[in-house]
């Protein structure tokens, strides 16, 4: 056996196949009809493709391909025909053409019967299986802010094009029996990834594409942005509102009208002089309007609009002066009119903002020192087109335009945490292939209603964790969706959207959601964690875990927040994966396997389920992260037959200390054996800074009836520590230190 790692398959004179084997799943293949083979992108160029790292593998050779333990790749010698096999032999992917012609590429695969794929990220908002649509990844204002070249196929591979082109996709739209990709880029050039399941694929692509970094705690919490008519004082009225009415918050945001120029993209913006007037002799304070703002215990953010060329900047970072020379316009397929945001009557020329020796967050820091703890990175600018633009890195805008968030994102991001020392974190409507990577999202200016769930859901699909809305605040469903996202925020915008000012029952809807997220942080925080180690998303469709029921294939109002709570949003049938669920407001358990009409009371917009085997833990109750020490943990636990665990995870939350190691964790297991339950709290293992030193644990657990026995580390337990409430079929144990082992005798 020959260890190798890659192959060149000679078509004819001047086509040529190379096929790479990265890791034994992962390989890349491109194409060439004029004897040069393609280089990278700018997603390997600034490193948004970066192989991972592994041990070494083996790889045997032969004269048309390559195979591995879990993969085979295998070239046609006398045509442009490929296939992709898993370790059995069964063929996952049949590349049956290539096509380079009018600058741009074609490339084709037969379908299989029954074939259908997830993926392309926010391109479309009313299906997750795309068989029959065609999917166009290009980014734009509202129609596609986050489109991924990436898709996964029920076969069990996964395809990411490696491109930053607009790049079309037909999945049996025009032929019922193939598929194919038409890229503007001109080659052929693709990344393939062979494991059974999504979540698998999904670890595979993330390990190439990046892991989300974790972003502060305090991230976990609500949200709340202010008018863009606001000034200080009504920022600090709707902060002190927030205390007042006992709604937790964390974070305090300003819209556009905090500068002294609507939209400035400039790096010469400067606070308003009438709204936020700062006086010369304390710009930092200790009196202005945003000191009392963090001393009332909340974060802030300053909305941004960026037309700055970044290109200048990344390649800096790589250590070049300057980007690859194109002399040569690339016409490609798509010639189309440039995009208009409904901000602007036109499209945007001329670089004039650009200072080329100046990284963009240079002039920003000013705003940091200040207060900002990171900066709402709106849509504009990033998602018109720049039809006359050639950028700093030489790069033409049918290159740069998808290419553009992801420089954006990931400068913000590093620029903060290197100016501070702090987590950062960015928050922006756009992306492409490895956004997951860098940044947090919302849905841009499409509301807070229910096609926002499927464009979270689409972009959970390419390995997106960190997503939320503009929560629509003036309905009981809204609100429930909307607190149950892996971040909340309300934004008034135009509006008066503040809680309080929506009549006292949607007022007393918030209080209920925003408490109950607030001691939700604990588990959220603990599934954040899981998803920068696996890349498994916090929001997730409920294919992911179901991926061979088809009922779930159109399901597009209900979804995973973390592994073990089922959200069911806008309508009153939902389908009930296998397994048993017990509804968070009744307690009642249902059984799987079946659609079910639900109903619940006010204050409650919406279902909320635990699932069988899953611990959720839930924290004591806080205005803002940091408020009290996380001494009290509540264990809600429905124990099965099959053995469930749960990582409870904690750090500083603010500091990048945690990537260094300084965190911990604490393994929680449940198990039910016939008439037996038992629940262990393990050791906590691992220290950090500010560490909580002595906890109480409670429990909620899930059974049937009241039990005969309790005990803790094998002596009873007091019958004054624990009572069985009835109605909602729950064992309840009284606060104890850990780490212990709880049995029950039913």
């Amino acid at each position: 056996m020959e260890v190798r790692f890659a192959i060149e398959v000679e078509i004819d004179s001047s086509t040529r196949v190379r096929v790479e084997c990265l890791t034994p799943r992962i390989a890349r293949i491109r194409v060439t009809c004029d004897g040069k083979l393609p280089e990278g992108t700018g997603l390997n160029r600034y490193g948004f493709i970066a192989p991972p790292t592994v041990p070494e593998f083996a790889v045997t050779s032969a004269a048309d391909g390559l195979a591995t333990e879990a993969m085979t790749v295998r070239c046609s010698p006398d045509r442009l025909a490929l296939t992709v096999a898993d370790a059995s032999g069964q063929v996952l992917l049949e590349q049956v053409a290539v096509d380079f012609l009018r600058g741009g590429s074609v490339v084709r695969f037969q379908a299989a019967d029954g074939e259908d794929w997830v993926g392309f990220g926010d391109q479309t908002r009313d299906r997750l299986f795309h068989r029959g649509h065609v999917a166009d990844c290009h980014v734009r204002n509202v129609k596609s802010y986050i489109p991924v070249p990436f898709f996964m196929s029920t076969r069990g591979v996964g395809v990411l094009v490696n491109t930053t082109h607009r790049i079309v996709f037909d999945m049996c739209a025009e032929d019922p029996n193939h598929f194919e990709w038409r890229d503007g880029r001109g080659t052929v050039d693709y990344y393939v990834f062979v494991a059974p399941t999504f979540p698998e694929l999904l670890e595979l692509y993330t390990s190439l594409t990046g892991r989300p970094k974790l972003p502060p705690e305090w991230s976990f919490g609500l949200w709340y942005i202010c008018r863009t008519q606001a000034n200080d004082r009504e920022a600090v009225d709707d902060a002190v509102n927030f205390r007042r009415e006992g709604i937790p918050c964390d974070v305090i945001g300003l819209e556009p009208g905090w500068m002294e120029r609507n939209y400035d993209a400039t790096t010469a913006k400067t606070w308003s002089a009438q709204r936020f007037p700062i006086p010369s002799y304390a710009q930092k304070g200790p009196h202005n309007f945003f000191n009392a703002i963090q001393r009332m215990g909340y974060h802030m953010e300053l909305w941004l609009c960026c037309d700055y060329d970044l290109s200048y900047e990344a390649e800096r970072q790589i250590g070049a002066t300057l980007g690859p020379e194109r002399a040569e316009e690339n016409s490609g397929f798509f010639q189309h009119d440039a995009e208009l945001d409904t901000h602007f009557s036109h499209p945007k020329y001329l670089d004039t903002i650009t200072k080329r020796d100046q990284a963009w967050f240079q002039h920003l820091k000013p705003f940091v020192d200040q207060c900002a703890d990171f900066f709402k990175q709106d849509g504009a600018y990033q998602v018109l087109d720049h039809p006359d633009r050639r950028w700093g890195n030489g790069m033409a805008d049918e290159e740069m335009h998808n290419l553009y968030p992801l420089l954006y994102a990931r400068q913000m991001l590093e620029g903060f945490e290197a100016h501070t020392g702090r987590r950062g974190l960015t928050f922006t409507p756009c992306g492409w292939a490895g956004f997951q990577a860098w940044a947090g999202t919302w849905t841009g200016d499409t509301g807070g209603g229910e096609k926002t769930l499927g464009a979270m859901l689409n972009t959970a699909l390419a390995g997106h964790s960190w997503a939320t809305n503009d929560m629509e605040v003036t309905s009981h469903e809204a609100i429930h969706f909307g607190y149950l996202l892996p971040w909340a925020q309300i934004n008034s915008w135009n509006y008066f959207r503040m809680p309080w000012m929506q009549g006292e029952e949607l007022l007393e809807a918030h209080r209920f959601y925003s408490r109950m997220r607030a001691r939700l942080i604990p588990y959220i925080y603990s599934h954040a964690w899981l998803a920068t180690q696996t890349g498994r998303p916090l929001i997730a469709p409920l294919v992911l875990d179901y991926q061979n029921d088809p009922n779930v294939r159109g399901i597009l109002n209900q979804f995973l927040l973390g592994r073990d709570l089922m959200v069911c949003a806008f309508g009153n049938r939902f389908y009930f994966p296998a397994g048993s669920w017990k509804d968070a407001w009744t307690g009642e358990v249902i059984e799987g396997g079946r659609w079910v009409e639900i109903t619940w009371s006010k204050p409650h917009g919406g279902g909320l389920f635990l699932r069988e085997g899953g611990v959720v833990t839930i924290g004591p109750m806080m205005q803002y992260r940091g408020e009290r020490p996380m001494d009290e943990i509540e264990l809600h636990v429905f124990p099965t037959t099959t053995p469930s665990s749960f990582t409870f995870y904690e750090d500083d939350g603010t500091s990048l200390a945690y990537r260094d190691g300084n965190c911990a964790t604490t393994e929680i297991e449940a198990v039910r054996a016939g008439d037996e339950v038992q629940v262990l709290v393990k050791e906590t293992v691992g220290s950090f800074v500010g560490q909580c030193q002595e906890r109480q644990w409670s429990l909620a657990i899930v059974i049937d009836h009241e039990p005969q026995a309790v005990q803790i580390d094998g002596k009873p337990l007091g019958e004054d520590s624990w009572s069985y409430d009835l109605r909602r079929g729950e064992l309840l144990v009284l606060p104890m230190p850990g780490p212990f082992q709880l049995d029950v005798t039913l």
